[in-house]
């Protein structure tokens, strides 16, 4: 590799790392309850290694944990994940454009798509003389790197200390709610955080706690689309 590109590279892991700062902290910690969680049903930190490394699907990954746990039933375990990770679908389509010249990369990145970095590579801007393709790349990497990590340091500690781990997968949640306010403190257009309540809430109350994922998130498709429209419409005429 040549002085120039480990230079470009440099710069873009620099001007990519303040941004991820936020999904550090929630990550480490994350990551932790996973590897404790995972420890706890008799799995070491190498299988945290192991499935943060090669699955990376957050969420998904503590359902894992129960899976693992019960009888295998693979039919169950398919519907689980399409279910648990059906939202990846918008996110992959909204970035069609985004990824459309990221070349090898490309692979990568849609593998590494979680809810935080996609939250980051919507709302980060490049930095002037910063390679914007791998500007994301870093953004994505250093976030699972976080992810791999906690999840490691978790089996550890858990494989060292034994303590009731009732209730420590509500950290995932507790990293969204942070996430949803700082998207909603980092702009002034509140109108997408509102449609996303709303539409959640209605689905949730039409269609129940069961089956309301699918549904709120093809309704939030829906009325960003709209949205967006109306939006550039507007643009246009002035």
């Amino acid at each position: 590799m040549s002085n120039e590109k480990k230079a470009v590279l440099r710069v873009a892991c620099k001007a990519a790392f303040p941004h991820t700062i936020p999904v550090l902290t929630g990550y480490i910690f994350l990551g932790m309850a996973f590897g404790i969680l995972l420890n706890s049903k008799g799995y070491s930190a190498w299988w945290a290694l192991l499935m943060s490394g090669l699955i990376y699907a957050g969420s998904m990954q503590f359902v894992a944990i129960e899976l693992l746990a019960s009888i295998f039933n693979p039919i169950q375990t398919v519907i689980m994940s399409l279910v648990v990770n059906a939202r990846h679908l918008f996110y992959g389509i909204s970035m069609l454009d985004k990824f459309k010249d990221i070349g090898k990369k490309k692979g990568y990145m849609i593998f590494g798509l979680t809810d935080e970095t996609f939250s980051l590579l919507c709302g980060a801007k490049t930095p002037e003389g910063v390679d914007e393709n791998w500007f994301r790349f870093f953004i994505t990497l250093l976030d699972q790197t976080y992810w791999v990590l906690g999840s490691v340091m978790g089996g550890v500690i858990g494989s060292m200390f034994k303590f009731n781990t009732t209730g420590i997968d509500f950290v995932m949640t507790a990293l969204f709610i942070v996430i949803y306010l700082d998207q909603w403190k980092s702009t002034k257009d509140h109108f997408p955080a509102i449609a996303g309540v709303v539409v959640t809430v209605l689905c949730l109350i039409v269609f129940k706690a069961d089956n309301f994922l699918i549904p709120s998130m093809i309704g939030i498709l829906i009325v960003l689309a709209l949205y967006k429209k109306i939006y550039d419409g507007k643009g246009e005429k002035r």
